[in-house]
């Protein structure tokens, strides 16, 4: 809600006239990491700005007595945007020199939350402490009104910020939404904001397999995710191209271009620090190229005795021996609940009779199923039996779409998680069709959030302006939403690097290429509804808040 220009006018007129008020609330000081200004011309923000310079010549002893002499407050500047924010009359927030960081009683656990924040705005870190007039105060909530999974309250009023959620993750993400409006505005506006996310899952899949990346780059991106509220980082370490982290199990298959283990623990450390869950990915029964290299007799071959690129013999035991022996040393290393089986693209299902082109994966497919069986329900149950063998690490499990067929005697488990990418293969069955079977689908829609190095085939690099306008988690495949009687079953959206050509871009032509695409989907994530600044303006935003220092 905002106030009419005279309103604005004649509140700053006696806003100077009372500037010992403001003050005593805490607003003034020159400290903070947003600097001064209102990015947009914002006159809440320029309010609050030349009250706080009037305050510095006003008595330290002056009473605080909010009153009506401010105008009410706009919304907290942030992408992506807070989904409710109760106005209030007030100079708002902002560090000064006796600001610190502090935690509510019950709540110790909040220190990493605390001590970073504190670094980011330059402000002091006083731990398990009272909070007092400027500091920021950090709380865990309990009970019954503590609020979904996620989700955070923050406060402004009295010359304090406290910031409150039922978890840590809820109050992090509301350390972002404050570090972000004293970057756009120098102040966080007086009342409450109330914000939780639409989706679940909010993420960005990387392919290291097919371009190595540095330990430092990655780190990097977790960074700006975790400023952009995204809690999901998939790393696709295996395939043709490469295997591309340290092996105790099987190292003849290791790149030499690679991560250490205590590269990834260091990696994994700090997505914890950030609330980002890391989800790898050993891609099978297909995209084993780098694994087939040092075992060529597991390469599937067809019935002419042709290798089938990438793809593994599932007939002989030895082949589910490798790949198990590789999934539970990495499900040790990876602690986190969820595990990407892949099961994409597997070669012998793309050509138009795979019991005539692979004749030995058909004879076993009926030796094992029955006389129905055909060479989809022996790659069926190699996915299911893949995760049976990682029972005993509870892992949630991921798939991705065309890995789960139409029909046929063995059925997917009926708990694997779709990871919708594309309806361009052979055979790709329509979005609609597993979320009929109940199952629980993320969006990775390769027409709007893939980027792919070197644009083969038909891609092209995906624009933030066309996720901001057109996309939203609805939209599975092409341009064209599912149902929203389906939305509970959406659990979100996920932007995907792909290094098919690896030397078309630099690490940094990367990180720059994917900056307004990341933050639009974060956006379309974290909010149901449609934005309420153009593009420009989201843009203008994006410059101002964007950084992780």
């Amino acid at each position: 809600m905002r106030s009419s220009p005279g309103a604005r006018i004649a509140g700053a007129v006696v806003v100077l006239a009372t500037a010992t008020t403001v003050a005593a609330c805490g607003a003034g000081g020159s400290g903070g990491s947003g600097g001064s200004g209102t990015g947009d011309g914002s006159s809440d923000g320029a309010l609050s700005s030349a009250a706080s310079g009037a305050a510095t010549a006003a008595s330290p002893s002056a009473t605080p007595s909010p009153t009506r002499s401010y105008a009410l407050s706009s919304a907290p500047r942030s992408i992506p945007a807070v989904r409710a924010h109760e106005p209030a009359r007030g100079p708002g927030w902002r560090p000064g020199a006796n600001s610190g960081v502090v935690l509510a009683k019950g709540s110790d656990s909040l220190a990493g939350e605390g001590k970073l924040l504190s670094q980011e705005l330059k402000i002091a870190y006083r731990g398990a402490a009272a909070a007092r007039a400027g500091d920021v105060e950090l709380a865990l909530a309990s009970g019954s009104g503590a609020g979904a999974a996620e989700s955070y309250t923050l406060t402004t009023s009295g010359g304090r910020v406290r910031i409150t959620g039922p978890d840590r993750a809820g109050v992090f993400y509301g350390t972002r939404t404050l570090k972000q409006s004293l970057r756009a505005d120098g102040v966080m506006p007086e009342g409450v904001v109330r914000d939780s996310p639409a989706r679940a899952e909010r993420g960005l899949n990387l392919d290291i397999a097919r371009k190595y990346y540095t330990p430092g780059w990655i780190e990097a991106r977790l960074r700006e995710m975790a400023d952009l509220k995204m809690n999901m980082l998939g790393l696709h370490f295996s395939d043709d191209q490469g295997f591309r982290i340290e092996s105790s199990s099987h190292p003849e298959i290791v790149s030499a271009q690679h991560l250490s283990k205590a590269d990834v623990r260091k990696i994994l450390a700090l997505a914890d620090q950030l609330h980002i869950t890391v989800v790898p990915e050993i891609d099978s029964p297909g995209h084993l190229g780098a694994v087939l290299r040092a075992h060529p007799d597991l390469q599937l071959r067809n019935a002419s005795g042709k290798a089938t690129q990438g793809a593994i013999d599932i007939s002989k035991p030895a082949s589910a021996k490798i790949v198990d022996d590789l999934d539970r040393e990495f499900a040790a290393l990876f602690k986190g609940p969820y595990w990407n089986l892949g099961a994409d693209e597997y070669q012998a299902l793309v050509v138009r009779n795979p019991e005539a082109s692979y004749p030995e994966l058909a004879r076993q497919a009926v030796q094992k199923y029955g006389s129905g069986a055909r060479v989809q329900d022996l790659t069926t149950a190699w996915t299911n039996d893949r995760a049976a063998a990682l029972k005993s690490f509870n892992k949630k499990f991921k798939v991705w779409n065309d890995g789960l067929f139409k029909g046929g005697v063995v059925k997917a488990n009926p708990a694997f998680e779709v990871q919708y990418w594309t309806g361009k293969e052979l055979g790709a069955r329509q979005p609609q069709e597993y979320l009929d079977e109940g199952r629980q689908v993320v969006n990775f829609n390769d027409e709007y959030l893939y980027y792919v190095l070197g644009q083969p085939n038909t891609f092209v690099y995906p624009t933030g302006q066309r996720i901001y306008e057109q996309w939203t988690p609805l939209v599975l495949r092409g341009t064209k939403p599912v149902p929203a009687a389906h939305a509970k079953q959406i659990r979100g959206g996920t932007f995907a690097i792909w290094g098919d050509f690896p030397n078309a871009q630099t690490e940094a032509q990367v990180a720059a290429g994917i900056r307004l695409p990341l933050a639009a989907t974060a956006e379309k994530t974290w909010n149901a509804e449609k934005p309420k600044l153009s593009w420009s303006q989201f843009t203008s935003l994006y410059t101002k808040v964007e950084g992780t220092g």
